[in-house]
């Protein structure tokens, strides 16, 4: 089936994405900037499916020492790189008015300059290999719609819905296709700590509830698919009907 990279993996939608993957047949690189997260998820992951189909590289995905140490690894590995999946980002809250330079400088290395790096290095790399690809980049219902003390975390993934449009123009020729995944409310580790979470959300999600991580993951394994294969430069909202109605959540 080939190899698939996904940042962001040590919990959450980045590992279900992995356990997805990995259940279709695939190989996963997994990554997390949580060294201890990633060494638990590849041991689970690897407890669950075959320990050869795992990979694991901590390290910040948006940096230039990630990407030498990613690329190393995939020159050494057997399996064939046939997507990506930019799932490794940041968020930061905080008031228009009071919004201070090191959080935009935190928001953006990540975000923005780490997707779209991280983005270039997958992309040459199904490109050499000249058999086509798919990446997904994670975005978020934020970069659709407004909410609350979140300007520029929504400003961030709204410029990666509009990245996969441009780089339609770059990478259809070498049959490389890229879309982007928006997840509303989704149930994690992280969001399952706040007790009122899933209650709030329900209450204002046309569909009744939020999103599961498996939601998610599903999602994305339809863009690395060959379901998908006509797709590319789309972004699919995956949010219960959140951002047609859009309440915020207070």
């Amino acid at each position: 089936m080939g190899l698939i990279v996904l940042t962001g993996a040590g919990q959450g939608i980045g590992f279900q994405m992995a356990r997805t993957f990995l259940s279709r047949g695939y190989s996963v690189l997994i990554n997390d900037i949580d060294a201890d997260l990633l060494q638990e998820a590849q041991s689970k992951l690897q407890q669950e499916f075959s320990p050869d189909k795992v990979i694991a590289l901590a390290g910040d995905a948006g940096s230039p020492a990630f990407l030498n140490d990613m690329q190393a690894l995939l020159d050494q590995g057997q399996e064939v790189l046939v997507g990506g999946v930019c799932n490794a980002g940041i968020t930061t809250f905080g008031s228009f008015w009071e919004y201070d330079r090191a959080s935009m400088d935190r928001i953006l290395d990540l975000n923005i300059k780490g997707t779209f790096f991280l983005t270039q290095c997958l992309a040459k790399r199904l490109k050499a290999q000249a058999q086509g690809g798919s990446l997904v980049l994670i975005t978020s219902v934020t970069g659709h719609q407004a909410h609350p003390d979140l300007a520029a975390y929504g400003m961030t993934k709204a410029a990666l819905n509009q990245l996969a449009k441009n780089l339609v123009i770059d990478l259809s020729p070498y049959g490389i296709r890229i879309n982007c995944v928006s997840p509303g409310a989704t149930l994690t580790e992280r969001t399952q700590s706040d007790a009122d979470y899933h209650a709030v959300w329900s209450s204002i999600t046309p569909m009744g509830k939020p999103a599961e991580v498996q939601d998610i993951a599903e999602t994305v394994y339809f863009f690395i698919s060959d379901a998908s294969s006509h797709i590319t430069g789309q972004t699919l909202i995956v949010d219960g009907g959140w951002t047609s109605v859009s309440p915020p959540p207070f």
